[in-house]
């Protein structure tokens, strides 16, 4: 038993480690998501894929024109 010790203070470390908040991912996704399709409002992160979309989604109707 002499990793007894090492192995208490290992797991309350990892517990302290472990406790402190991570922060959740949806300030990121809010951020990142900076174009909306109009037709469905679905948001993407940029005009390519939204060009993708319109090509997957809505494939009778043309993507609008990329604004800057």
């Amino acid at each position: 038993m002499t990793r007894g010790k090492q192995k208490i203070e290992a797991q309350k470390k990892n517990a302290e480690k472990n406790q402190k908040s991570k922060g959740s991912q949806f300030e990121a996704r809010v951020v990142a998501l900076k174009v909306t399709c109009p037709i469905c409002k679905v948001q993407l992160a940029n005009q390519n894929q939204l060009g993708d979309h319109y090509g997957a989604k809505h494939p009778k109707e043309k993507p609008p024109a990329e604004s800057s």
